[in-house]
């Protein structure tokens, strides 16, 4: 499945976000009261107060509607912004037993780790996307989810103390580049992440794709690792700034330039967390053993082309041959089974291991712990140089595009950092260029 389509089909998928479809309703309410949709074809204009205009002047109507448009997004962006500004006093206020107004009419928001500042983000967006200028078209869920991106970049480069960011993590496949692809030494994104290296910020690529040697690695992200090794401007200490957590949460390879790979494996025994170290083996291998079952059953069943693979820390179906498409339906299908069947199972009632079922585009697998671990993982081995504590959530920025399909992955990332939903390679770019702006700006 192409980058673009998959990104499609997520978009319009039935695990839609809340949070993103209750904006985009109020939002909806304004473009219905003043689109103007006929100001199209009623120009020349006829009203008095209007007057006329000369042919190829600008249309009167269009620029009042357009204004008025703008005016009423940006007030209601507004007041959702004092909203979250309530949560979060809610959410920091422990003796305090009652929901905020955002928790009520929104059951599923989450935690927030920074403000939001939703109008400036809006008009920033407004003036690349002429979201105001629409008369026909009203804000889409990409309108909101990008004006959420930029929301967030402006709050973790503010001037507000503790604001500062310190760690960007990303996804893989979509996010730094195309699904099934390596980051070659030609990606637009390399420069970018350079970039936050010489800005001394920690950078972690948290992926899903699970090997336990650095070859495999180096294979997927030889460019940026090439780049950082042959950098005349990167201090010693800004190279080494650069983890790998692979499997979600479960392979730590540390960049090494005297490597033959340029990564070093770090052992487990040296950055699993407390909780980590409480992840019984037995109980990994029974919740896999379900996970097997389940997955034979799914390609009996759905007739799938495809085969299992089992890893120490994960299992899955890949496609047989492997230039078979599986239809993106059977791979949401298998993912919601298995993830259903492990839930009610005794492994998974009991929760004793966290676990993670997505789909990765032409595949489907089941991997120990998940983005939310792999990314605390990040936080704790790279601790914040002035108190020595781990990065915190503010201070953290997560990119990935799995938001939304089922099991996204990336999702889980929210309830440890602050996180950007991107759709393409070429929007991370974007982003990291909108994030050297505002970086610049503060520096300056």
């Amino acid at each position: 499945m192409t980058t673009r389509y998959r990104v499609e089909y997520a978009l319009k998928t039935h695990r839609r976000d809340q949070f993103i479809e209750w904006i985009k309703g109020l939002l909806a309410v304004p473009f219905v009261l003043y689109s103007q949709p006929h100001g199209v074809f009623e120009y020349p204009p006829s009203s008095p107060e209007l007057g006329t205009s000369p042919p190829g002047s600008p249309n009167p109507i269009l620029i009042k509607a357009r204004e008025e448009a703008h005016r009423r997004y940006a007030e209601i962006l507004h007041d959702v912004e004092l909203m979250i500004d309530d949560h979060i006093a809610h959410q920091n206020d422990p003796d305090n037993p009652f929901p905020s107004k955002l928790k009520l009419l929104v059951p599923s928001i989450g935690p927030f780790f920074t403000r939001l500042p939703l109008e400036a983000a809006f008009k920033f967006q407004d003036r690349k996307r002429y979201i105001s200028s629409r008369r026909f078209v009203s804000p889409s869920f990409n309108d909101v989810r990008l004006i959420l991106n930029s929301a967030q970049l402006i709050s973790v480069t503010s001037t507000t103390p503790g604001s500062t960011l310190q760690l960007a993590t990303f996804d893989g496949d979509v996010t730094l580049y195309d699904d099934g692809q390596s980051l070659e030494p030609t990606s637009p994104v390399i420069p970018r992440l350079l970039d936050l290296l010489r800005k001394n910020i920690k950078i972690g690529i948290v992926t899903a794709a699970g090997y336990t040697s650095a070859d495999r690695y180096y294979a997927r992200l030889h460019g940026l690792l090439d780049s950082i090794a042959t950098s005349v401007d990167l201090t010693p200490v800004q190279k080494r700034s650069v983890i790998i957590m692979g499997g979600e949460a479960n392979y730590l390879f540390q960049f090494d330039p005297a490597s033959e790979h340029l990564l070093s494996p770090v052992p487990r025994s040296e950055w699993l967390t407390a909780e980590m170290l409480l992840w019984d083996d037995r109980d990994i291998t029974q919740l896999l053993d379900i996970a097997e079952a389940a997955l034979a059953d799914c390609i009996e069943t759905l007739n799938l082309p495809a085969v299992l693979m089992r890893k120490d820390r994960a299992v899955g179906i890949i496609p047989s041959p492997p230039h078979i498409r599986i239809p993106r339906e059977s791979l949401e299908e298998t993912v919601l089974c298995v993830q259903k069947i492990l839930e009610l199972s005794s492994a998974g009632r009991s929760k004793k291991v966290p676990f993670c079922a997505f789909n990765g585009g032409n595949d489907v697998f089941v991997d120990i712990g998940d983005k939310s671990w792999g990314v605390t993982v990040c936080q704790r081995w790279f601790r914040d140089p002035e108190t020595g504590r781990p990065i915190r959530g503010e201070n953290t920025l997560h990119v990935g595009d799995q938001f939304l399909s089922a099991g996204a992955n990336d999702f889980r990332a929210r309830s440890v950092g602050t996180t950007a939903w991107i759709a393409s390679p070429a929007e991370t770019v974007e982003l990291l260029d909108e994030l050297g702006e505002l970086m610049g700006k503060k520096m300056s």
